[in-house]
């Protein structure tokens, strides 16, 4: 952190913000000029309160060299992390494939779409049991009945089970049944509910809210790994625009980005992106050309009587074909699908 002080600072004020930061075991350096006098932060700079040293009177400028995120920072962590989930390694040279439907409707329908989509090459079964929806009026999920008949989807196909949760009130359900708890867009800053996550060692699929900076993803990752947790994956699933085209905006610059600046995996959400099961493919392939370790994509036998978003669910021969032309970028670009 680099900070610039006023012309007119008195040497007693200058002396004075030095030793605070010095009893915030900072190292500080400073650097005397003709027009202003800057010193240098050097440590945990995470602690320090930018607008709380702004709003200093002999302060003129506070910069940041480093990004307030430590624990998900390449910088502190330069070789790329990979999740286990049950052998599937998330992150690495492969790229993982997990397909479901949005909603589980039943054992008989989950189980069915799990066969289906193991034999057209995915790698984990996804499913929504409890079901964050616009309207409240809105199928809501079956609840714990639905986790279970994921849990037997499993049995039958030994994929493992991906699932969105969306209170603490159900951790202990999820923990105990789920192997990656996805934690939705429009939980990404619940506080309490990534501390909570944060306390296991469960996988965390953390999808970025629709309206989230880059940097506020990152902080909510930050929360999980700072309980204790370091199994984040990140997930893209369209930010919202002014575009009306699209259910969201898919913005792809995101996976070199936390590439760059993270050393955690990124999958890409191209359903819940497009809206539309039309772009689907496209997006997919544009996503693994970009360099994501894994793809999220619904999957449903009929889309047109499914009980949400059927519209943007691809049927299981139409994912099939998906899987084919994804093995032949993954390639291209040096990677296994």
């Amino acid at each position: 952190m680099i900070i610039t002080l006023k012309k007119n600072a008195s040497k007693h004020d200058v002396d004075k913000l030095i030793h605070k930061f010095e009893g915030m075991d900072l190292q500080v350096t400073m650097i005397q000029g003709d027009n202003y006098n800057v010193f240098g932060l050097v440590g945990d700079t995470s602690i320090v309160d930018e607008k709380s040293v702004m709003a200093n009177p002999i302060v003129y400028n506070v910069q940041r060299v480093a990004q307030p995120y430590k624990l998900a920072n390449r910088m502190f962590h330069p070789e790329d992390t990979i999740v286990d989930v049950n052998g599937i390694k998330i992150g690495g040279k492969k790229i993982v494939m997990i397909a479901g439907p949005c909603s589980v409707e039943g054992e008989e329908q989950i189980c069915r779409i799990a066969k289906e989509v193991k034999a057209a090459g995915a790698d984990m079964l996804r499913g929504g049991a409890y079901k964050p929806r616009t309207s409240p009026y809105a199928f809501q999920g079956m609840g714990t009945a639905g986790i279970m008949a994921m849990v037997k989807a499993r049995q039958e196909t030994k994929l493992p089970i991906v699932s969105e949760l969306m209170s603490a009130e159900h951790l202990d359900e999820f923990v105990e049944n789920v192997d990656i708890i996805q934690i939705g867009a429009r939980n990404m800053q619940n506080f309490d509910l990534l501390k909570a996550v944060g306390k296991t060692k469960k996988p965390i699929l953390l999808k970025r809210g629709m309206s989230a900076t880059i940097q506020e993803w990152i902080m909510a990752a930050e929360y999980i790994m700072s309980e204790g947790n370091p199994n984040v994956i990140f997930c893209e699933r369209g930010i919202r625009t002014f575009e009306t085209y699209t259910r969201n905006t898919l913005d792809l610059s995101v996976v070199p980005i936390i590439k760059e600046r993270t050393h955690l995996p990124i999958i890409i959400d191209p359903s819940h992106a497009a809206g539309d099961y039309k772009l689907i493919e496209s997006l997919s392939l544009a996503a693994i050309a970009a360099g994501a370790d894994g793809l999220i994509i619904e999957v449903h036998d009929d889309p047109e009587n499914a009980w949400s978003d059927g519209a943007q669910s691809l049927k299981p021969k139409r994912y099939a074909k998906l899987v084919k032309k994804g093995k032949a970028i993954a390639k291209v670009v040096g990677r296994e699908l």
